[in-house]
C-alpha cells in the first residue's frame, strides 16, 4: 500500500512540474501589443476607433468571437499578453473605410499604426437620378374618348 502511495506522489509531482513547465512557456510566448490609429490624410489621431482583435485557426480561418479595445484621445490603446501566432485586426470608425488585415505576432513587444482612409465614392449600376425623376414625373396620357 505504501508503494503504491509513494508512486501516486511521484505521479502528482511530475505531472505539477509539467504543468508549470508548459505554463512558463506559455508566458515566454506572449506579446504586449500597441496600437495607434490615425487619419491617412493629416497625420491626426482617430478617438474611439474600435479595435477588433480575431485569433485565426491553423487553416486560416478567423476563430469565432474576438476581443474590441477603443483608442483614446491620442489614437492608442494597448493589450498586454497576446499569445504568438497569426491575428487578424480590424479597425472600424465612423466616418472611415474598414481597416482589417493580418500579422504574424512573434515579438515580446508590437506597435501596429493604422492609417483609415475616407470613405471612397460609391458607384451605382443604376440609371442616373435625373432621368428616373423625369420619368417618374411624367403623367400618364389620357384615354381617348
Amino acid at each position: 500500500m505504501r508503494r503504491f502511495s509513494l508512486s501516486f506522489v511521484c505521479l502528482i509531482l511530475v505531472g505539477t512540474g509539467l504543468v508549470r513547465l508548459a505554463s512558463a512557456q506559455d508566458e515566454g510566448s506572449m506579446s504586449d501589443l500597441k496600437f495607434v490609429v490615425i487619419r491617412d490624410y493629416n497625420g491626426k489621431p482617430v478617438r474611439n476607433a474600435a479595435v477588433v482583435l480575431h485569433p485565426i485557426s491553423k487553416k486560416g480561418n478567423q476563430s469565432k468571437g474576438g476581443l474590441e479595445l477603443k483608442t483614446d484621445n491620442d489614437g492608442k490603446t494597448n493589450i498586454d499578453g497576446i499569445p504568438y501566432g497569426p491575428l487578424r485586426v480590424q479597425v472600424l470608425a465612423p466616418g472611415f473605410q474598414t481597416f482589417g488585415e493580418d500579422y504574424q505576432i512573434d515579438k515580446p513587444e508590437l506597435e501596429i499604426r493604422v492609417k483609415l482612409k475616407r470613405p471612397g465614392g460609391q458607384y451605382s449600376v443604376l440609371e442616373n437620378d435625373d432621368t428616373k425623376k423625369s420619368d417618374d414625373k411624367k403623367t400618364p396620357d389620357p384615354k381617348p374618348q
